[in-house]
């Protein structure tokens, strides 16, 4: 291909055509070392929040296998960003190397699956987002209690809106987010589908309480780590984990009650 078909990938555009067009294995491997920032850069966003017995170097390790894949399979003859295209799949990578990892012990699973669910019923039932308190009569324990366990789900939570909704999903394009396209062909049914999700979730968005959507915006819209956040809102990182959890909590209940209701039918 001419240098002008491949100016989308800017400086590094000669070891994309070196790897892709002649097999170069040295073209490859520098293509590794030249994107390993990116990894660095998300493991170190998905580390926030993390029980520290989780290391960012395990989360680089295991996002340096996504990068791989993620080269193998990119098409050089898309103009789109080789790092719009690979950070789903580094994401996809870290989060499959942690869930394997099993630190999250099964009963801290139990109470964020029962909390999903008491804010998918109380939304259907409420016609709008339910209230902490809400919640915690909905599962007959005090706010207190409701306020503990969002605090053990906020030490063990995987950046819930980066993660995919189906196990039929291995390359993570069916995210709760879906603020990355899929840039292999979609077809209208797909195209009409994303824009469905998208509005939905923009929809539940617009209904959190203003604290929350911040930290939305500021996590998944602008990039910045809980730290960071902390630091903008003047809070502390353990009180921006819990707001972001709740956050999640809520949207994810939105949105698998809109799921529910699509397949449900009039």
């Amino acid at each position: 291909m001419s240098e002008n078909q491949l100016r989308h990938l800017g400086d590094r555009a000669e070891l994309w055509r070196r790897y892709k067009e002649e097999g170069d294995d040295d073209a490859r491997e520098q293509l590794i070392l030249e994107y390993l920032e990116l990894v660095r850069h998300t493991a170190g966003q998905m580390a926030m929040g993390m029980p520290t017995e989780i290391q960012a170097s395990d989360l680089e390790t295991y996002g340096v296998f996504g990068l791989i894949d993620a080269l193998e399979k990119f098409n050089i003859e898309r103009e789109i960003k080789f790092e719009t295209y690979a950070v789903t799949r580094i994401r996809g990578a870290i989060l499959d190397g942690v869930r394997n990892m099993d630190w999250v012990p099964a009963s801290v699973r139990r109470k964020s699956r029962d909390i999903e669910n008491a804010h998918q019923h109380l939304r259907a039932s409420l016609g709008r987002p339910a209230t902490e308190e809400e919640v915690a009569s909905y599962l007959g324990i005090p706010l207190e209690k409701l306020h503990d366990h969002l605090h053990q789900i906020s030490q063990s939570s995987l950046a819930y809106l980066d993660e995919s909704r189906s196990s039929e999903d291995p390359l993570g394009v069916d995210t709760l987010l879906n603020s990355v396209p899929d840039q292999e062909a979609v077809d209208p049914f797909e195209a009409a589908t994303w824009k469905a999700q998208r509005d939905s979730l923009a929809r539940a968005i617009e209904e959190l309480s203003e604290q929350k959507r911040l930290v939305v915006t500021l996590y998944y819209f602008e990039g910045l780590t809980l730290t960071e956040i902390a630091r903008v809102m003047d809070l502390s990182p353990s009180r921006i984990s819990q707001i972001h959890t709740k956050a999640v909590t809520s949207l994810r209940g939105y949105l698998q009650q809109q799921e529910y209701l699509f397949e449900a039918g009039p």
